[in-house]
């Protein structure tokens, strides 16, 4: 089914998607489709298998349009270009029709028979359910390691409890189709829902080496998320109080300004220096007027935040004002197939 035809039936609503973004994965596909199906007969009726072709150059796109005409639930959406692995799950999350969404890999390194434990607990009331892997088969030094590091300055940077930022996951279907990642945010869609207030649960599942073929990723990708932690706390900080983040800046300008003024103060007094063009006159100017700068900009941000803030308040207010319990029903369908 094209992504044009599932756009178009965005109107239905089932109880489960699965986005699964896959790139040149023609030893997996097969395995993983018919593991995934088998999995979500076990949990409901009413579902969708979203595999994203992030631009293949294989046969994964010959294999998955054979696997769709034998299964009407599995949705071949392929993208005209490769978009990355954020743009392929993103891609996901917008067609999905779930009233909650699973997020996985398509290389088997996230047992689809594992699904159960992420939709079980989000169930009791969750925004989103991580999956904290456990005894991971992977390289120390090239995955695991930058992989924790990666998480705890992620936890310290937004005050996010998610163990496992990457990877397995499970999201009420609206809040999967409100984040609208960009690039690089898969690997931070716990933070992102933290810092939009929803709950976050953990579950430990397993960690598999991959069915088939080998990793897309190197020692390249521990860079991409340094910076990409970077910009999330930027981001944060901007956006929750811009004057503290601006005024903490133009407070450090003010303070070398001061340091710089004293120095050339004890120069002219003590050893009869001059004042005229010199290098400390110069940083004296420089950062004098940086320490007007940042904190201008701060009070500039702070009021366009606010004024964003009440906006957002309003189309909130309306938007809830129309909206419907569909959410209760849903988890309690979901529960009655899984009993019956």
């Amino acid at each position: 089914m094209s992504a044009q035809n599932l756009r178009i039936s965005n109107n239905t609503n089932l109880e489960l998607s699965v986005v699964a973004p896959m790139h040149n994965e023609e030893l997996c596909v097969r395995e993983f489709c018919s593991r995934v199906d088998a999995a979500l007969r076990q949990l409901s009726d009413s579902y969708e298998i979203i595999v994203v072709n992030d631009g293949s150059t294989d046969a994964t796109s010959d294999i998955l349009d054979e696997l769709c005409e034998a299964n009407p639930r599995l949705i071949h959406l392929k993208l005209p270009r490769s978009r990355g692995q954020c743009g392929a799950i993103d891609a996901g999350f917008q067609n999905s029709r779930g009233e909650h969404v699973v997020m996985m890999d398509g290389d088997l390194q996230h047992l689809p028979e594992e699904i159960s434990l992420l939709v079980n607990e989000i169930l009791r009331g969750f925004d989103l359910v991580s999956g904290t892997r456990q005894k991971r088969q992977e390289s120390l030094l090239l995955r695991r390691i930058p992989s924790l590091v990666a998480n705890y300055l992620l936890r310290s940077a937004t005050g996010c409890g998610s163990k496992d930022m990457g990877g397995f996951k499970c999201l009420r279907g609206e809040v999967a189709r409100s984040l609208h990642l960009r690039a690089g945010q898969h690997r931070l869609i716990p933070a992102l829902v933290h810092l939009q207030g929803g709950s976050i649960s953990n579950v430990p599942i397993s960690a598999p080496p991959r069915f088939a073929g080998k990793s897309h990723y190197g020692i390249s990708r521990s860079v991409d998320v340094a910076l990409d932690i970077v910009l999330l706390w930027t981001n944060s900080a901007v956006q929750s109080k811009p004057l503290y983040l601006f005024g903490y800046l133009s407070g450090a300008c003010l303070a070398v300004t001061g340091a710089t003024l004293a120095w050339l103060t004890l120069d002219k007094l003590a050893w009869g220096g001059s004042l005229a063009l010199r290098p400390a006159t110069i940083a004296l100017a420089m950062f004098s007027f940086a320490s007007l700068l940042f904190f201008g900009a701060g009070l500039v941000l702070e009021s366009a935040n606010s004024l964003l803030s009440r906006l957002s308040r309003l189309g909130h207010s309306a938007s809830d004002s129309s909206q419907s319990s569909r959410g209760t029903k849903s988890h309690a369908s979901l529960r009655a197939s899984r009993a019956a």
